[in-house]
C-alpha cells in the first residue's frame, strides 16, 4: 500500500527553526530561558527513562538528531551518560544548546548536520539514537517529503552499532506508522506506552514512542 505523505507545513523548513531559535537565543542571552521542550517535558522523560534502563553503557555513543535546544542531552548527562552528541541542521539551534550546556555540562557535543544531506560515516556508529521531532519536521517538508524520509531511514539505520537502539517520538506518525515506515531496515524492539484519549468510541495517542533495534 503506497504511504500517504503528511499536509506540507512552515515547520518543515529550514527557516521556520531559523526564526525560532533566533528568537530563543535572544531569550536565553536576557532572561536564561533555554526555550520549550518538544512535545513537553514528560515525552521526553518517557524516552530518557527508557534510555537509562536499557543496559546500554554510559560511556557508550549517543546522538540527539534535531538536538535543538539539547535538552534530552543535557538530562541523560545528568543521569550520568558521558560519550555525547547533538546535531541539527540549524545552526541556530546548535548555537542554543552550546550556551545552555556550556556551564554545566561542557562535555556534550553539538555539530551542525543534516541528516537527509550529510555523510553518517564522518559521525561514526551510535549505540543510542534518539528523535524527538525530527522524523516529523522531515515528514513535513514542503519539497519531496517521502525521498527525505526514506534517506534519514537509511541514515539512522548506517549509524545504529550492531547492538544499538533507535528511539523515536513522533507526534504526526501512529505507531502502526512508524513500525511500517522503519521495518523494512530494523526490528521492532518496543513501544513505549503514552497517555492516550477516547474520542468516539476510538483510542488513540497524542504522541507515539517506539524502539527499534538493528
Amino acid at each position: 500500500m503506497e504511504d500517504t505523505e503528511l499536509d506540507s507545513s512552515e515547520l518543515g523548513t529550514r527557516q521556520y527553526w531559523v526564526n525560532a531559535y533566533t528568537k530563543e537565543i535572544i531569550n536565553f542571552d536576557e532572561h536564561g530561558d533555554p526555550g520549550d521542550v518538544w512535545f513537553g517535558e514528560d515525552s521526553a522523560y518517557r524516552a530518557i527513562k527508557w534510555i537509562c534502563n536499557s543496559g546500554v553503557d554510559k560511556s557508550s555513543p549517543v546522538i540527539d538528531l534535531g538536538c535543538g535546544n539539547g535538552y534530552t542531552l543535557t538530562e541523560l548527562a545528568r543521569e550520568g551518560f558521558t560519550n555525547l552528541l547533538g546535531v541539527d541542521y540549524c545552526q541556530e539551534a546548535i548555537t542554543l544548546a552550546e550556551k545552555v550546556a556550556e556551564k554545566e555540562f561542557p562535555e556534550i557535543k553539538f555539530e551542525i548536520f543534516d541528516i537527509t544531506e550529510g555523510d553518517v560515516r564522518k559521525l561514526g556508529k551510535f549505540s543510542i539514537i534518539h528523535d524527538k521531532g525530527t522524523y516529523d519536521a522531515i515528514s513535513l517538508n514542503p519539497e519531496h517529503p517521502k525521498r527525505h524520509r526514506e534517506k534519514y531511514i537509511q541514515q539512522v539505520n548506517d549509524m545504529m552499532a550492531d547492538d544499538g537502539f533507535f528511539i523515536i517520538t513522533s507526534c504526526n506518525w501512529t505507531e502502526e506508522e512508524l513500525i511500517s515506515h522503519f521495518s523494512e531496515k530494523m526490528k521492532l524492539k518496543c513501544v513505549i506506552p503514552t497517555p492516550q484519549f477516547r474520542f468516539g468510541g476510538k483510542v488513540g495517542s497524542v504522541v507515539s514512542c517506539v524502539v527499534f533495534s538493528k
